[in-house]
Formats: structure tokens, sequence, C-alpha cells
């Protein structure tokens, strides 16, 4: 292969892992954002407000519980058959089910079926994002060398950000409809704007090339058991890497889905929320790839220890700035809790995950830990919040304790594990090997 074929293949696997995360995420988040919104009032209107709330945002934690079986079905295929059909299969998964959501009728018309179906494509939406993260990350990862390798794979995590740029926007499209108007087909249409999206997404990922990693892999070794048995022989790799986005995950689902409605309720305009949250979310196509070639110069572990030690120490500030009542605060607290310190701790987690595991099972492993990751620190958080914050009176202090505790399980888990931005990814094994020999492969 040429020298300038790899090149725009590098860039054209960045832009597809980038397009389809952001697909995956528009679709995932937007789901959350109207959970916080709408969802009690159309799906569960027999229920007191609060609870309503507390159950919608139960079909949000539905969509994390389906993930980790995304993860090793996906992880399964793509570590034996290949990452390039994997990510087009969830791709098509992804963007159906939501287009699916935006025609689906509500209590008002089918009663119970109403929340039954939302909550069956929520969870389909789960099994597909369980397997597009691992295999975007691998794909980027295994495409670049190791020089780059944690900026390159954070093409693929700017996608969350991006995509929760797209879904605030449509979010904040819609509701300025008048409210009869976007309670009755006003918020579907983010949903079924999800096919176009689908659309571009599949034409990009069609003209990537399969992983020159992988391709080498399935001409040398063709053996080995099951990829998920590979993972489990030896747990503690899966354990940590886990551990490692159990903080960042948890501030990215406060600051997606919890934090909206608690700042409404603090009384802070609703469409103030959604632009604060807007612009957080193109920070981090800033800060993002910035945190991550930081740990490409000074390690992960250095970086994420930076960006996990500030949370713990930041957790009761951030949120105090929102309870004090003022614009401003709630802008500093918004814009540096998604923008610094989510990003700084969560940049360099997909070259970790990719560069933990052997090739053999490295889809199913960077997909499993991430997912199992995300059904603790995404899934259960706003479940977690709402109900802390129930307990405390409407005080924040119990929510910004579990934010800080979570971030201490990232410190402990980062400290734990070994530094792998030099590890070989043409490894096969259980695990790669240090220090890393691959051979270099041309960078953009």
């Amino acid at each position: 292969m040429s020298q300038p074929h790899q090149r725009r293949q590098l860039r054209t696997v960045a832009v597809s892992g980038l397009l389809g995360t952001a697909l995956e995420f528009y679709d995932f988040l937007l789901y959350g954002t109207l959970a916080a919104l709408v969802f009690n009032k159309l799906f569960f209107p027999d229920l007191d407000p609060a609870i309503g709330t507390i159950a919608s945002f139960g079909t949000f934690t539905a969509g994390y519980l389906a993930r980790p079986l995304g993860g090793v079905v996906f992880g399964h295929f793509g570590d034996r058959l290949g990452r390039k059909s994997m990510l087009q299969l969830t791709m098509i998964i992804m963007g159906v089910s939501s287009f699916l959501i935006g025609l689906l009728p509500t209590y008002q018309s089918i009663g119970i079926w109403a929340p039954i179906c939302l909550t069956v494509l929520r969870a389909v939406q789960g099994i597909a994002v369980g397997g597009e993260w691992g295999g975007s990350v691998l794909m980027t990862a295994e495409h670049a060398d190791g020089r780059r390798r944690g900026f390159w794979s954070s093409f693929t995590v700017m996608g969350a950000p991006l995509g929760s740029l797209m879904s605030t926007v449509a979010v904040l499209a819609v509701t300025a409809l008048p409210r009869n108007e976007f309670l009755s087909w006003g918020w579907r249409v983010p949903f079924l704007a999800s096919i176009v999206l689908l659309g571009v997404g599949l034409f990009i990922r069609m003209k990537v090339d399969e992983s020159p990693v992988f391709r080498q892999a399935k001409k040398t070794d063709r053996t080995g058991p099951p990829p998920i048995v590979e993972i489990l022989r030896r747990p503690r790799t899966l354990v940590l890497t886990t551990g490692i986005g159990l903080g960042p995950l948890v501030i990215q689902a406060l600051w997606s889905t919890f934090i909206l409605a608690y700042a409404v309720q603090r009384g802070h305009a609703q469409s103030t929320v959604l632009a604060g949250l807007a612009i957080g979310s193109a920070l981090q196509l800033v800060t993002m790839p910035a945190a991550a070639a930081l740990s490409d110069r000074i390690g992960r572990r250095p970086t994420m220890l930076i960006g996990a030690v500030a949370t713990v120490a930041l957790a009761y500030p951030t949120f105090a700035l929102i309870e004090a009542g003022s614009t401003a605060g709630l802008m500093i607290s918004l814009l540096f809790g998604r923008a610094v310190l989510q990003v700084v701790c969560y940049a360099p987690w997909p070259a970790v995950m990719a560069e933990s595991f052997g090739t053999r099972s490295r889809y199913t492993g960077a997909s499993l830990g991430y997912q199992l990751s995300s059904v603790v620190g995404g899934g259960f958080t706003p479940l977690i919040a709402s109900s802390l914050l129930t307990a405390g009176k409407g005080g924040i202090g119990y929510v910004a304790a579990f934010l800080a505790a979570s971030s201490v399980v990232t410190v402990v888990c980062v400290l734990l594990i070994k530094e792998t931005r030099h590890n070989d990814l043409n490894a096969t094994g259980e695990e790669p090997s240090q220090p890393g020999t691959e051979p270099a492969r041309s960078e953009a």
C-alpha cells in the first residue's frame, strides 16, 4: 500500500469514526435530553411528575444495560470477521431504531404499549452503541502509528461531543415551537432526521479499508479460544480499563441529562442551559484532541490523573455555581465541567483501551470495558443523581459526593494500570507487548 493511500486512509478512518460515533451519540443523547424534558408527559402521564421523570430516566438506563451485550456480540464477530462490517451494521441498527422512535405512538394512543415499545427501541439503541465505540476506536488506532495514536484515537470520542452538540441544537430548534406543537409532533423531528445522518455516515464508512493490524493478524494467527474467554482468563486488564472510565462517564451523564432538569429547577431558563451545553460540546471538539495529544507526549496515566484528581477537588464547586443562581456561574460550570474536567481524563482512554488488549480479543475487550463502565458510570447516573437530590432535600452535596467518589475510582485504576502508549498493537495474544516495536505506519 502506497504512503499517500495510507495517509488518505488514516484521514478517512478518523472522519468515519468521528461521524459514526457522532450519529450514535446524537441518537443516544437526544433520547436522554428528551427523557428529561417530555417523555414523562408523553409516555408516563399517569404518574406523579417527579416519579414520571424517574421512570423516563429508567428507559434511558435500559439503553445502557443493553450496551455490554452489544459489546460482546459485535466484539466477538469484529475480532473474528473484521472491524469494518460490524461498524456498518451497528450504524444501520442505530439509525433505524432512532427513526422508529420518531414514529412511535404515545401513551394516549396505544396505552401501556407505548412505554414498552420505547424501552425496546432504547435497548436496541444500546446494543448498537455497544458495538460501535470499540470498533471505531480500534479502526483508528490500528491505522495510526504509535507516535500519535492517542491524538488520532480521540477523533472517535470527539463524536460524543459532536453528537451531543447536534442533539442539543436539534432540541433547541424544536423547543422553540409552541408548547402544544412541540408535544404533538416537534419532539419527533430530531429522531426522524437521524435517517439522513445514517446515509451520510454509511457513505463515508464504505470507503474505509479494513484495519491493517487485523488483516495481518488473520494471516498469521488463526487459532485461539473465543475472544471473551481470552478476556475473562485474565480479568485484571478488563477491570482496570473499565474502572478508568467511571469518573469521566459519570460527568458525561450528569452534564448531558441530569444537569438540565436540575438547573431548570434552580431557576435557570431551559434555553440558557441548552445553549451552555451546546457551547461546552463545541469546546470539547478543541480540548479533546489537545488532551489526547498531551497523552502522546507525557503518557496516558499522567494525563488521566490530572483530570481525575481535578474532578475530585472541584466536584462540589462546579455544582455550587449552578445552585447560586447566576447565569455566569451556570455557564462556568457547564463549560468547565464538560470541556475540561471530563475531557482531560476521557480523551486518552480510547487509546488505553486499544493498547491494553491483543489483536485477537481487542474489539471484545475494548467494547466490553467501555460498555461496562457506561452501564455503571452513565446508565445509572441520572437515576442515582435524582435520588440523591431528593435524599438531600434538594441540596447538591450528595450528588457532588457521588461524582467525587466515581473519580476516586478512576484515580485508583489509573495508578494500578501500566503505561500503555508504547505498546505494540501487532501483538495478537491476550495483551500487547511492551515496549512498542510495531512497524511505523504513515501519519497524515
